[in-house]
């Protein structure tokens, strides 16, 4: 099996159903925000700390949940022989249920913390800022085309989640988290 096809030699891409889009088109620049996310959270994997070492099963999920959210941002919403796969419910409430957890490991901030500490944090940290741009992207698809809206919902969340896995990360290494010293306080 060849897995080159020579469309993008033109700068082109197929999408799920088969329609041809520019690569420069919304919809595959938000699908494409989230495989780099996807690929992010691999490499975080390969990098955990030993004692970080649980986060693994929860950034496995969450890869396999992105490829369902790639996939439905890769799909025109009226495709009629390929539906959305992608229900934010259940995975929305297991990543709100996580955060709440780690919050609750974590003493309160009321301060921007600046991103780093440990490579594991540190790693978090860029996958909740990568976890942004997608949105960014994601939104701005929405404003073109209808969308599974549960990937929005889903994607939201998972920067919140890899905010409170970062100062999870921080505390298993034992590294000090450094406010932003110009931060008035913010969170309450």
């Amino acid at each position: 099996m060849k897995i080159y096809t020579r469309t993008g030699d033109h700068g082109q891409t197929r999408i799920v159903g088969k329609q041809i889009l520019s690569k420069a088109d919304p919809r595959v620049n938000a699908y494409g925000e989230v495989d780099e996310l996807n690929s992010w959270l691999g490499y975080t994997r390969s990098i955990l700390s030993v004692a970080n070492q649980g986060f693994s099963a929860e950034l496995e999920e969450i890869q396999q949940l992105l490829f369902d959210c790639g996939k439905d941002l890769a799909t025109p919403k009226n495709e009629p022989r390929h539906p959305f796969i992608f229900t934010a419910t259940t995975p929305t409430a297991w990543l709100e249920e996580r955060i709440d957890h780690y919050t609750q490991l974590t003493p309160p901030v009321k301060k921007f913390i600046l991103p780093g500490g440990s490579p594991t944090a540190a790693a978090f940290h860029y996958a909740r800022t990568i976890t942004r741009r997608c949105e960014r992207h994601i939104v701005a698809l929405q404003t073109t085309v209808e969308i599974n809206d549960e990937v929005l919902i889903f994607i939201n969340r998972l920067s919140d989640y890899f905010f409170a896995a970062a100062r999870v990360a921080n505390l298993h290494d034992h590294q000090p988290e450094v406010l932003y010293r110009n931060s008035k306080d913010v969170f309450r």
